[in-house]
């Protein structure tokens, strides 16, 4: 309950598996599709799909003997045969979701060739998924979406191999394909819904809500209009001039975007309209859509630029204080993970934890250090010249520190080595003598951390008995010394006042702590959450926000005994944040309900109601267990 960014549930794997699958994928035979033409029919009934996929490739390697597909299980194929007609022998692994096709004659490298491929299966959406417990592909009675990480048609290089396509999908009368046609710019097409409904309309949307969620298409496109814009200004033209919109069905992923479309799961719409995802999703048009990483070590351009539309979406609409908070909660969320460097994201299992807080979080956090090194008009520059180089191909690093370079007129390799090719990050230390001088005063000072190859330009505001002073130093290396003049004297010095290097200090020690603790519970691996949580208290024994969470973890187990004690520690904390109050009281009520003591719970949820806070709909919440006690789940 109440982690800062809700993740989509993903399998955790050891990074040497990780390294395992990348090895093994790059022992494939490398092919480069150029295009597809997929022929499919949708049966609403059946829950069927019934394709064919016409693949044009080059061979990237000499004498490609085999070419290998990845292919949701759900869906078996049928036939292939190559561009001459002849039978293409087919082999299954359903270990790595791939169909490995054996050639009649081996393509040389840098040879066109064709397959045709024929194939049909059952998609309900209670299938093994490719991602690991998230649907993205479900035909219904009523309503269907495939989306393309579904791998509902042969897939090659996922999400790195970009490709022109014609696709043709068929339903029955009544129904509506979104998502088809042809795409003559290379990119990632084929993300299909199926509807019924008429959708509400704007002029850069059309949006497809159903059931409860219908009364949220018209604030929803509203909004949409509002981001496009804004985002349009940050970036240059977006590649589809308008959007379409379609809800998905629990299960899914919060949101996901393809050419000129994007999907919404239900619980992500919400009752409000979720700003923050909308932003992301909308500049996916421009990071992953116009231009997308050349490898998957570069997927922190496309998830890290996201992310951080987001928080110059909200710095826009709500001013620098916003932008402050989602940066404090962006560079815990980076720090949350340790290994593997950024430049090594392939090794990340897919839509895990770990995946989304380095190559979204830490790619963020990268983007708005290197905005502070450039200065806001030289990183604005570079946005969108990276969005005008880079249109409909792959990006790298390089080629991206490559455009930073010449943006910001200085080189800025040791800024990328730090930060997307090596891992960790400092805790500095400052220690100074002020003088006295017939100008005014100077501060001889030095500045300590343990990475011996980190270097950053950083702040340092200076406390006088006059107007507060800023100067910029040089860190470099484990020990840095700076001379700096004031004219008033100095009384403190704080180094990073603005929080703009990505960090340790004892508070983000214990906001990290608790951070990985809320993944590992929400991934119900309670007793790594417990030693999480306990190392946050280690560092700071009065975190309120600790306690809370180490006492949710007893409540889940039913132990409450315990739990109640952890509530009453949260209590008796820091309050931070502010929210705890309300919620530990809540809780408190609800174990005393669950104990028969109901005038005790009667008297937690009053004092919940005073607090007069209702973050996530406590107020709501305890006014309904003052009239009716609470009850177990069994």
């Amino acid at each position: 309950m109440f982690s800062n960014r809700t993740k989509a549930a993903g399998l955790v794997v050891a990074a040497l598996a990780g390294a395992m699958v990348a090895q093994a994928q790059e022992r494939r035979p490398r092919i480069d599709v150029e295009h597809y033409a997929i022929k499919a029919g949708i049966n609403p009934k059946t829950q069927s799909i019934e394709a064919t996929a016409e693949v044009r490739f080059v061979a990237l390697d000499d004498s490609v003997g085999s070419v290998v597909f990845e292919l949701n299980n759900a869906l078996n194929v049928s036939s292939v045969v190559d561009g001459e007609g002849r039978p293409v022998p087919a082999t299954r692994s359903q270990q790595d979701f791939t169909v490995r096709l054996s050639l009649p004659a081996p393509v040389a490298k840098g040879q066109q060739a064709r397959l045709i491929i024929n194939y049909a299966g059952q998609l309900s959406g209670a299938e093994d998924s490719p991602v690991y417990g998230i649907k993205f592909a479900a035909i219904h009675n009523d309503f269907a979406y495939l989306m393309y990480p579904a791998r509902w048609f042969p897939v090659n290089d996922y999400t790195v191999d970009r490709y022109t396509a014609d696709i043709n999908v068929m339903a029955p009368d009544g129904f509506k394909v979104l998502g088809g046609g042809q795409f003559t710019q290379s990119s990632f097409p084929g993300s299909i819904a199926v509807v019924r409904d008429q959708p509400v309309r704007f002029s850069d949307a059309s949006l497809y809500f159903r059931g409860e969620q219908t009364p949220m298409a018209r604030p929803y496109g509203e909004e949409l209009t509002k981001v496009l814009e804004q985002l349009t200004s940050f970036f240059g033209l977006p590649p589809y001039a308008s959007l379409t919109v379609v809800e998905t069905e629990p299960g899914t992923p919060n949101g996901y975007a393809g050419p000129g479309l994007l999907f919404l799961s239900p619980r992500a719409i919400g009752k409000q309209v979720n700003t923050r995802l909308l932003a992301n999703q909308i500049s996916r048009q421009w990071w992953g859509i116009l231009l997308s990483p050349k490898t998957r070590n570069d997927l922190w351009i496309a998830n890290g630029l996201a992310r951080y539309s987001e928080m110059l979406y909200l710095e826009q609409v709500n001013g620098p204080a916003a932008l402050e908070a989602e940066v404090r909660d962006t560079y815990v969320e980076a720090l949350t993970v340790d290994n593997p460097a950024l430049g090594q994201a392939s090794r990340l299992e897919d839509y895990s934890p770990e995946y989304w807080a380095a190559t979204a979080g830490k790619g963020a956090a990268v983007l708005h250090m290197l905005r502070f090194v450039v200065g806001d008009q030289n990183f604005q520059k570079l946005l969108k010249a990276v969005a005008d180089k880079f249109a409909w191909k792959p990006v790298s690093t390089d080629e991206f520190r490559g455009v930073a370079d010449t943006v910001a007129g200085q080189k800025l390799d040791y800024f990328f080595l730090q930060w997307i090719g090596s891992t960790g990050a400092p805790e500095f230390k400052l220690e100074y003598t002020v003088f006295r001088t017939q100008k005014g005063f100077r501060v001889n000072g030095k500045v300590t951390q343990d990475l011996d190859l980190f270097r950053m330009p950083v702040d340092l505001r200076i406390e006088t008995e006059g107007n507060p002073e800023e100067k910029r130093i040089e860190v470099a290396g484990p020990s840095s010394e700076f001379v700096v003049e004031t004219f008033g004297k100095p009384k403190s010095m704080v180094l990073d006042p603005s929080n703009r290097v990505l960090r340790f200090s004892d508070a983000v020690r214990v906001a990290v702590a608790i951070r990985r603790g809320e993944q590992g519970a929400e991934l119900g691996e309670f007793g790594e959450a417990l030693k999480e949580y306990q190392r946050a208290l280690e560092v700071n024994r009065n975190s309120s926000l600790a306690h809370y969470r180490v006492g949710e973890v007893f409540f889940l187990q039913n132990n409450y005994q315990s739990a109640a004690n952890e509530f009453r520690e949260a209590l008796n904390g820091d309050l931070e944040p502010k929210w705890t109050e309300v919620w530990a009281r809540i809780n408190l009520g609800k174990i005393f309900d669950i104990t028969g003591q109901r005038e005790r719970a009667v008297n937690e949820y009053n004092l919940a109601i005073r607090t007069k806070d209702n973050t996530q709909g406590a107020q709501e919440e305890a006014a309904r267990y003052l009239k009716q006690p609470f009850e177990r789940k069994t």
